[in-house]
């Protein structure tokens, strides 16, 4: 074999990553004493990046008497694509040698990898001088670069400077946008591209169906879909997987169902999408029974941690036991560790259920707890009425190192709250800003007022609601309004209440707890407005249901419904038990 013959050899190695025959061939090169050959030596180095085997590389590169541009380019571009950035940055410092394009845009990607913006723009600079700014992946790539770090000017500038920018340059932008939130100028960019005559390809999909999903936008994505099935991109689990995620944000899961059922290939990727889809919308029977599905049959694919994670926090949502040790024992059969993420899906399954035993024996077989793990504890335990021991955790979390978030003030407040711990709460609530730098939300200013108000102490609660911009959210004042009408508090109730109603005139809710708390007043004219107020405005109160599990499935009893199959022997039931109760009483 000739020299062109070898190189080429090896070449189709590279492009096949056909490692033993490299290897193969690297050893006849040896034999052969060809290694001196700075055009084999580059295809050598080259066969061995792509091949993954960058330790290897390396050491040829070390070897090599003679290097030119393409054994630099081949090294740094293989430790980018190995994602190892620093070596590939480490490198282009140590180059002697005139960059070319590729390593221009290898080096460019590296500073986007490890968010060094200042070495980034030191490139952008040098590329800039050399004259390679013009060739179209290099500028890509410092858009990629700038959109990453938040600088979308100066990624327009870039474009807007670009003599002929290709679908890349558009579908980079529009991802670059929708990352940023920028969702508007994303639409922009992708009529911009239509108007050139840039042809939409999955990437581009991708990038615009983020962004109908960041605006909620239904009808945009109905539009986006159509055009997907028109060019036949809406059958790969690329582009479907993304139109099933902005199907589940829009609450369209009938929609979510078709275009999961239309994927053809369907991979793990697309399941969890699915699954996830269906437990977000609240349908956890279906998320559990497609979790079933994905494990048999055809499909048979391996769950990874995230459909674990999703799988339980549908058997949370349902508060079933039943399916939720299921798929814990399943764990302790197939698992050695379990990713932390698991393992608090598990705690926070458990805690949903009411077994707190449970729950806290997985936290404590773990080996590692973030901030989610002691959160997801913590409230647990205050749901569940036990506020002390949700105070003794959160001490604990600080012990350990963790500084507590804002969620952990929720789950910290709410333990207070259902524990009676009036001061205990109230002290931690007035900790948040000035002792963790954490400014109260809406759910923890509903938590002390709430706290204050079952206690009685309404002008406090009254001064929260005052003190902070949540005076006009309703779920705060009706928790209020509760709290006045079960102390009998008019004065404070009466302005709360025509706040109420000044924000909500269709709600029924106002109109009873006013009228119940001038009952408890003895104020029987206002209870008699109050009352025709309700009937004048044609609201009609809500009726109250139940959810009770039974061998398994989901049991909904509704007030003043009795077309439940069972509800003549349930009536029965309930008699025999209202007269066992009167015998026992008397």
């Amino acid at each position: 074999m000739n020299l062109q013959n070898i190189g080429s050899c090896i070449h189709l190695c590279s492009k096949a990553k056909a490692f033993r025959q490299g290897i193969s061939l690297h050893a006849l090169v040896i034999k052969l004493g060809l290694q001196s050959d700075i055009i084999v030596s580059n295809h050598v180095l080259n066969m061995y990046a792509k091949c993954d085997d960058i330790s290897s590389a390396h050491q040829v590169f070390d070897e090599m008497a003679e290097k030119n541009v393409v054994s630099w380019s081949a090294m740094i571009s293989g430790y980018d694509q190995a994602n190892r950035p620093s070596m590939a940055l480490s490198l282009f410092s140590q180059m002697q040698l005139q960059p070319n394009e590729f390593i221009y845009a290898s080096v460019i990607n590296s500073c986007t990898s490890l968010s060094a913006i200042i070495q980034g723009k030191q490139v952008h600079g040098h590329s800039l001088k050399s004259g390679y700014l013009s060739i179209s992946f290099v500028s890509n790539s410092l858009i990629g670069m700038y959109m990453k770090e938040s600088l979308c000017e100066d990624s327009l500038s870039i474009f807007r400077s670009m003599v002929v920018p290709n679908s890349v340059t558009y579908n980079t932008m529009i991802a670059g946008f929708a990352e940023n939130m920028q969702l508007d100028k994303g639409l922009e960019y992708f009529k911009l591209m239509n108007k050139h005559g840039f042809f939409p390809d999955r990437f581009t999909f991708a990038g615009v169906f983020e962004i109908c999903t960041g605006m909620e936008n239904l009808l945009g994505g109905v539009q986006l879909h159509c055009f997907a099935v028109k060019i036949g991109l809406y059958a790969t689990p690329f582009v479907g997987n993304v139109i099933l995620t902005m199907y589940s944000k829009c609450s369209s899961l009938d929609e979510a169902v078709k275009v999961f059922e239309s994927i053809e290939g369907k991979d793990v990727i697309t399941w969890n999408t699915f699954i996830s889809s269906c437990s977000k919308s609240g349908d956890h029977y279906m998320a559990l029974k497609f979790f079933v599905e994905m494990q048999k049959g055809s499909y048979s694919l391996q769950h990874d941690d995230f459909t674990l994670t999703t799988v339980l926090a549908a058997c949370a949502g349902l508060a079933s036991i039943h399916y939720g040790s299921q798929v814990h024992g399943h764990l302790i059969r197939t698992r050695v560790d379990l990713d932390v993420g698991v393992s608090n899906a598990l705690i926070n399954m458990y805690a949903k259920c009411g077994l707190m035993k449970l729950a806290k024996s997985v936290f404590d077989l773990m080996t590692h707890h973030n901030v989610v793990s002691w959160n997801t504890l913590i409230a647990g335990f205050g749901n569940h009425g036990d506020g002390r021991k949700s105070v003794k955790l959160f001490e604990q979390m600080k012990v350990t190192g963790i500084t507590p978030d804002s969620v952990s003030f929720i789950g910290l407040l709410a333990g207070c709250n259902h524990a009676g711990l009036v001061d205990e709460g109230q002290a931690y609530f007035d900790s948040m800003e000035p002792q963790y730098g954490i400014t109260p939300k809406v759910e923890h200013v509903c938590c002390i007022i709430d706290l204050l108000g079952r206690a009685g102490r309404l002008e406090e609660a009254e001064g929260y609601l005052n003190a902070f911009p949540h005076d006009d959210d309703l779920v705060i004042l009706g928790s209020l309004l509760s709290a006045c009408q079960l102390h009998g508090s008019v004065s404070v109730g009466q302005r709360v209440g025509r706040r109420i109603l000044e924000l909500e005139p269709g709600s029924s809710s106002p109109y009873v707890l006013l009228s119940n708390l001038y009952a408890s007043d003895g104020k029987w004219e206002d209870v008699a407005e109050a009352r025709r107020m309700l009937k004048g405005s044609s609201v009609k109160k809500v009726a109250g249901h139940s959810l009770i599990e039974i061998k398994g499935a989901l049991e909904k009893f509704t007030v003043g419904d009795f077309t439940h199959p069972q509800s003549k022997v349930i009536g029965e039931v309930l008699r025999n038990l209202s007269w066992a109760a009167r015998e026992l009483s008397s």
